[in-house]
């Protein structure tokens, strides 16, 4: 089995620069800010990050009245204890407000590498916290368990949070997953898990979204009104050769571009619908990691959060946040 090919078509987001950088211990920051999750509330930006401190990652807010210029507010979620299965790392988290709470969907694990940057290590789960407002205070919900890993499945290693959308008179996630072969090649893509309610168990569709050769993670969606096309952004894995093991793996596994899948159904892409909208080549100030991305419409175009280093070191610290643009409405290549 071979990975996928890379996109043929282009799609090349404009204005790339940092708009959050990493290395404030006073907000747990101090080697790394990265994996992005923006929205909107009451004409505030809220951004999740990983921001990744002296006790590992966590989950951490900034806000903005504009989208660009951000102001850090420090974590929102804390290590659960001992036995706890977020008790390494409590980050990743994104978020939907059901027009009463805000309910977040965030990544759990029990295991990180045994260095000073405690990167989250498999397997990954998705716990829930909901809130009365955008900023929290979060509360846990420990007997909610949205869904699990299921051994010898697609999704066996990983089962982290995604993008949700209501449709059809139920809630949609594109959840992040990932399986480990006989070689020990990890295999990445999204999978749909779906609920009618949010305080409950999800139920996962048998087969994935987008083939494992793919090889993504992590999902953003947008509706494009206009064309009436659902457009998923995620980022995918690549591996580079000539680089050191980077742990948790000890790969050569990282993240190198994001990808734009179309669809008019948002459980349903066609692994051949896709362009790259952000790699080495097109953001500028990350020569070469460019990770998970997260959209939002600002006024008439949209933006593109995503994260990525201003070194060509593939390893998982040190990032920063970026931004990037779309205009609306959105030409495919």
């Amino acid at each position: 089995m071979q990975p996928s090919a890379p996109p043929a078509r282009r799609l090349p987001a404009l204005e790339p620069t940092v708009v959050l950088r990493h290395g404030e211990p006073e907000f747990s920051d101090q080697f790394g800010a990265r994996d992005v999750w923006v929205f909107e509330s009451a004409g505030v930006y809220h951004l999740h990050y990983d921001a990744a401190g002296e006790d590992g990652w966590l989950a951490a807010l900034a806000t903005s009245a504009d989208g660009v210029e951000w102001t850090k507010h420090g974590p929102v979620l804390e290590l659960g204890e001992p036995g706890e299965p977020d008790s390494a790392s409590a980050s990743y988290g994104t978020t939907y407000f059901d027009g009463e709470q805000f309910h977040l969907f965030y990544l759990g694990t029990p295991n990180v590498t045994d260095d000073y940057l405690k990167t989250p290590s498999f397997p990954y789960r998705t716990l829930k916290a909901v809130a009365d407002g955008p900023r929290g205070p979060w509360r846990k919900q420990p007997a909610v368990v949205p869904f699990e890993v299921v051994a010898g499945s697609w999704y066996s290693e990983t089962a982290s949070p995604g993008a949700i959308v209501a449709q059809d008179n139920e809630y949609v996630m594109l959840f992040s997953a990932a399986c480990t072969d006989a070689d020990g090649q990890i295999w990445r893509t999204l999978g749909v898990a779906r609920s009618t309610d949010l305080n409950t168990s999800w139920t996962v569709d048998p087969e994935p979204l987008l083939p494992i050769t793919e090889q993504i993670e992590n999902s953003s969606l947008y509706f494009d009104e206009p064309s009436g096309r659902w457009l998923l952004f995620t980022n995918h894995i690549a591996v580079d050769p000539d680089a050191a093991p980077v742990p948790p793996q000890n790969s050569q596994e990282y993240t190198d571009a994001i990808w734009m899948y179309w669809s008019t159904d948002p459980t349903k892409f066609d692994p051949a619908d896709k362009a790259v909208v952000v790699d080495a080549e097109s953001s500028g100030w990350s020569p070469k990691v460019i990770g998970l991305p997260s959209v939002l419409r600002i006024g008439d175009r949209l933006a593109i959060y995503f994260d990525g280093s201003t070194t060509d070191d593939i390893g998982h610290g040190h990032r920063d946040v970026g931004l990037a643009w779309l205009d609306l409405p959105i030409v495919l290549p």
